[in-house]
């Protein structure tokens, strides 16, 4: 299956941008209260918005800016709780266990047989076919209606009930679910095939010949059972950092408990149950090499071979999936913390007219930061020595060029982004930083590799400015002057070492390859024949 543009549209629609906050006053239809001039005035629906409690707690006071804004909110907690409780208490989770096939998926291959007044065929190579092939049905029953089924009537079913009755609104379906229902209506098709397809078997005279799976086979297995498959993997670790944020919610806690505390979850917890269509994939090419090597015919190991190679093909295509997906997303949310500051704010010496600073159009991080172009290689906090200060800094290890950031928390800001959620990539720190609202600011230009020096710092030289753990990183021109320079100090002797041994593998593979190019460009491609 592709990533097709329509994912990726509804994949940048469930990421969520920063909130941009003003300083501007906010003025609220409120009796006693004076407009003054610079005011900003909002609608009724933007001013509720804005008095939302999370928006408005200061993180350094931990209370509201407006003392009344607070009142009651205990009791409301305790009544908005006892609500969802009873609305929980309404649920009824119907047995959804009522297939035909359901009293099948615990009975070994002979009890069928027996059951049936059956007798196991004599040919031993042709009974470990069939029980290869009722593994799988019972396999699938197993995965179907202890996991499937489970997440969907008991999680999503009644999450859905709850939002009917506005509890829970703002809990995305797809970001912790995906295209469960997908998955479910394809498992159950697919056992439903197989369970025909083995009882049509078993109620046949003696006579009958083998049973003909490789048509069920070939139908899901080239259909629409990898493709669901990959769908829902591509989301889940996404999923999984999303029900860490939402476990802390009471709320959701309270959702949560009761739908675990229902027998036909078996104990299994909703991150258990969530993992089994992962574990269901890789399993697929196991099950069908069971059949392969117990099969006798020529042609149908040959059929089965094939299809367990498109299956195994899938998770590979799956794999690199996955990745090319998370590193999309990592691009993709270090464009919005990284701020690229203008020319005149990254250094003072040059003056440029207010009339004048159109014309220096700084090129977009957009086309810096693009996973097409470049990759991240390494990254990590620093502190930076400076003249008078230390500086908290970020650097960003790429393929083709080293950015020094310093880090800048904004811990007023409250409520903000869960972006560091839907990209489990991004680093404990840099997840940090986005959740009190802070970005990450370029303090120079982009290092390139090939303009690059690292150099270690003898403790000695700088134990008198309390330097620890010390390199030197200078960015030289083209006359190998150097133009810019950091003296940065790691938290252990360990991590300096692993920094600066990344530093120069970088630069090591960086120059290997401009020369290759090089190479490439002045060697004359042989004359074509066919031209």
């Amino acid at each position: 299956m592709g990533l097709v543009p329509s994912d990726l549209t509804s994949l940048e629609q469930r990421t969520s941008g920063f909130y941009e906050h003003r300083r501007s006053s906010v003025v609220l239809n409120l009796p006693g209260l004076e407009v003054f001039p610079g005011d900003l005035l909002v609608s009724d629906g933007a001013a509720d918005y804005l008095c939302h409690p999370l928006l408005l707690l200061n993180s350094e006071s931990k209370k509201p800016r407006w003392p009344f804004s607070k009142r009651g909110v205990g009791k409301d907690k305790h009544k908005h709780v006892s609500d969802l409780e009873n609305c929980l208490s309404l649920v009824k989770i119907t047995n959804f266990r009522g297939y035909e096939f359901c009293s099948f998926k615990d009975k070994t291959w002979n009890e069928v047989m027996e059951t049936h007044q059956k007798l196991p065929t004599d040919q031993l190579d042709l009974r470990k076919q069939q029980e290869a092939v009722w593994e799988l049905f019972t396999s699938e029953c197993t995965y179907f209606l202890d996991h499937l089924l489970v997440l969907k009537m008991i999680f999503m079913n009644t999450l859905k009930y709850l939002q009917t009755h506005e509890f829970l609104l703002d809990v995305d379906l797809w970001r912790l679910f995906a295209n469960l229902e997908e998955l479910a209506q394809t498992s159950l098709g697919f056992v439903n095939s197989l369970f025909t397809l083995i009882k049509d078997y078993v109620d046949a005279s003696e006579t009958s010949p083998s049973m003909d799976y490789i048509s069920v086979l070939t139908k899901y297995f080239r259909g629409n059972l990898c493709q669901s498959h990959q769908t829902y993997c591509l989301n889940y670790s996404a999923a999984v950092f999303y029900l860490d944020s939402l476990r802390q919610r009471d709320d959701f806690g309270i959702y949560l408990k009761w739908c675990e505390q229902n027998e036909q979850c078996r104990r299994l917890h909703l991150p258990e149950l969530l993992v089994a269509p992962l574990h269901r994939l890789t399993r697929y090419p196991l099950l069908l090499k069971n059949i392969w090597k117990r099969s006798i015919d020529a042609a149908e190991k040959i059929m089965i071979y094939s299809i367990k190679e498109k299956v195994e093909k899938s998770i590979r295509d799956l794999e690199g999936k996955v990745k090319w997906l998370d590193n999309f997303q990592k691009f993709r949310h270090l464009q919005e913390i990284i701020v690229w500051p203008p020319l005149w704010d990254r250094d003072k010496r040059f003056f440029i007219p207010e009339c004048l600073k159109h014309i220096f159009k700084e090129h977009m991080a957009e086309n810096v930061l693009s996973p097409t172009n470049r990759h991240l290689l390494y990254e990590g906090k620093l502190t930076l020595a400076e003249s008078t200060r230390f500086l908290d800094v970020y650097l960003f290890l790429f393929n083709d060029f080293l950015l020094v950031t310093k880090t800048k928390r904004n811990k007023k800001k409250v409520g903000g982004s869960d972006t560091g959620l839907m990209c489990p990539s991004l680093t404990p720190e840099l997840q940090t930083v986005i959740k009190e609202g802070g970005s990450c600011t370029v303090l120079d230009q982009p290092i390139p590799l090939d303009r690059l020096v690292v150099k270690s710092i003898d403790p000695l030289h700088v134990s008198v400015f309390g330097l620890r753990n010390a390199f030197l990183i200078q960015h030289e021109n083209r006359y190998r002057q150097c133009i810019a320079a950091f003296l940065l100090q790691a938290q252990t002797e360990n991590i300096k070492k692993t920094w600066m041994v990344q530093i120069t593998a970088a630069i090591s593979c960086f120059t290997k390859n401009q020369e290759t190019k090089k190479i490439s460009l002045f060697t004359l491609p042989a004359e074509s024949s066919e031209i």
